[in-house]
């Protein structure tokens, strides 16, 4: 199923994408973006993976070497902006020849990118690992199935921090005895979509233990559009916050009669993501489906 490669690209990890041996070939895209700038950062310092592509849209530096962009020194690894071309290059150099083989793409670039880079990865026959959000549930469902024909490991991951998982299902949980609840998350004012995937994901998944949320006591009117948050069709309200000095935060809030019930997860520091993604990276090659979902990893 994967594509057939138009032209040779030349690549300055040809060779040792071919002989990467025991460690796992590796591309970022976004690399030099926030999210992507310390996935390359944690590839280089692991001895289990290879760095064989570098991707980001900043033409100016492009034919740069990513190392030396970041601060690293020399890796011989030099930036691009032909994503196509990266993956032509990836599959090319490293075929998927059988499980537990072939290159990975790690995504972090913008949501109008997240479904057509997931595609094309599938297709060239490398194995996409999305942490870009803004993938509609009907775009998920098409990706699915386009892996499943394909059997290539994929994911798409909204939140790689395995305290937020563990948030996600302790609200889970506490949906079974709780009718009333609310979600808040706030992230830095570059995030370009809202509400974030992390807060649809937790959404969803508190959606699974009860269908019907917030029945309403009075005629709500806003005086300002929007005051009261998005609200799902369960009924659940989502609300999104946008500021500088913020990096990713949640919070779900329940509420009963006498008493509120409060989860909140705090990312200080986007290295915290780094444990999940290279642990999905690690893993997803031995999968021939796609996921959604760190837990589903874990």
């Amino acid at each position: 199923m994967p594509v057939t490669c138009k032209k040779e690209y030349n690549n300055a990890k040809r060779n040792s994408m071919s002989s990467a041996n025991q460690s796992i070939p590796v591309l970022v895209a976004g690399a030099l973006g926030r999210m992507g700038s310390e996935v390359v950062k944690a590839i280089n310092s692991s001895k289990d993976f290879q760095l064989v592509g570098a991707i980001d849209n900043q033409k100016d530096k492009e034919g740069q070497d990513i190392g030396s962009l970041l601060g690293l020194g020399a890796l011989d690894v030099f930036l691009s902006s032909d994503f196509e071309g990266s993956l032509c290059a990836a599959s090319q150099n490293v075929p998927k020849d059988g499980s537990n083989n072939g290159a990975v793409l790690v995504d972090f670039t913008h949501p109008k990118f997240a479904y057509k880079h997931t595609r094309t990865s599938i297709a060239y026959g490398v194995h996409p690992v999305i942490g870009t959000t803004g993938i509609t549930a009907d775009q998920l469902d098409d990706l699915s199935k386009f892996a499943d024909k394909a059997s290539l490991g994929s994911a798409i991951i909204p939140n790689f921090s395995v305290g937020m998982v563990l948030l996600q299902q302790a609200a889970a949980a506490a949906a079974r005895f709780y009718e009333f609840a609310e979600l808040t998350e706030m992230h830095h004012n570059k995030k370009a979509d809202a509400p974030s995937g992390t807060c649809i994901k937790t959404a969803e998944l508190i959606e699974e233990q009860r269908s019907n949320f917030n029945r309403s006591f009075v005629e709500e009117e806003e005086s300002i559009k929007g005051s009261r948050g998005g609200s799902r069709a369960s009924g659940l309200r989502l609300h999104s916050v946008r500021l500088p000095g913020l990096v990713a935060h949640q919070q779900v809030m329940f509420g009963s009669n006498g008493e509120t019930y409060e989860l909140s997860h705090n990312t200080i520091d986007r290295s915290a993501y780094m444990p999940g993604v290279l642990l999905v990276v690690k893993k997803i090659r031995s999968f021939n489906k796609l996921v959604y979902g760190l837990e589903k990893i874990l």
